[in-house]
């Protein structure tokens, strides 16, 4: 009965193989490729995994990378299933104007997290940051209520930004300074700043609207270039995407196509 979980992303596609399809199961193995190289992972990586007996997944890439990681999934003649975000699932409820128009990935990663506040102990606002080649910082309320979220551009996209749309800025990559004295610096501190000063920025308005501190989690890629960079308590965590979906696949809710 092992289960796979696939998140594909705009720059990767992260996956996991895990012992059955419920939360808590023991994760068995995992990984990630670039997109330009899933095509190899039924020839390497997943050439060497017990057969699943079922997969879920969430792609944000587009229909054709989608299709390339569907390819490789005939490796075990396996049906592609990949959620499609709903008005309501697993405790939590879509406050987008349009639900289905909410990332997939979003929606998995706060059906996580609410998991995750849910099992620490009683209802509480959530904070719920993923950190890739986009930033997104989405609330929820004690209810599991979406409330809305944020949309930045990630590390790179703020980097590549400035330097095609500014002279001279084509710089090595800095570090972040309270004080930046060179331009790479500066680029750096700028972006990272930028990110954590609008996640504090929605941290505040969480709390004025709920009246509770919510608990922050930090999720993706470059969430650990972002952690150190904000003051606020938080939980790092690689796998809350995986998380939702085991969520989803325990209730049954392995809506898409």
């Amino acid at each position: 009965m092992s289960f796979l979980v696939i998140d594909i992303g705009n720059t990767r596609l992260k996956w996991g193989l895990y012992a059955a399809p419920r939360p808590g199961a023991e994760l068995l193995a995992h990984g990630a490729s670039f997109l330009e190289t899933i095509d190899r992972l039924a020839d390497d990586e997943w050439a060497r995994l017990p057969p699943p007996t079922h997969m879920l997944g969430c792609a944000v890439a587009g229909l054709a990378v989608r299709r390339r990681a569907e390819e490789q999934l005939d490796l075990w003649d396996l049906e592609p299933r990949w959620v499609v975000s709903q008005p309501a699932a697993c405790g939590v409820t879509n406050g987008y104007d349009h639900p289905a128009r909410l990332g997939s990935d979003r929606w998995v990663a706060m059906i996580g997290a609410r998991a995750r506040v849910l099992a620490s102990g009683p209802p509480r606002p959530a904070l719920v940051v993923m950190v890739g080649t986009a930033v997104t910082v989405d609330a929820l309320d004690a209810e599991g209520r979406f409330l809305g979220g944020l949309i930045l551009p990630g590390f790179g996209l703020m980097l590549k930004a400035m330097e095609s749309g500014t002279a001279g800025l084509k710089v090595p990559t800095g570090e972040v300074r309270e004080f930046p004295t060179n331009t790479s610096d500066a680029l750096m501190s700028g972006g990272t700043y930028g990110i954590a000063g609008a996640i504090e920025r929605m941290h505040r308005h969480l709390v004025q609207r709920c009246g509770e501190l919510p608990v922050l989690l930090m999720s993706g890629g470059a969430a650990v270039k972002l952690a150190p960079e904000t003051d606020l308590p938080f939980e790092l965590t690689d796998t809350l995407v995986f998380e939702g979906l085991l969520q989803l696949a325990a209730a049954g809710s392995l809506q898409g196509g």
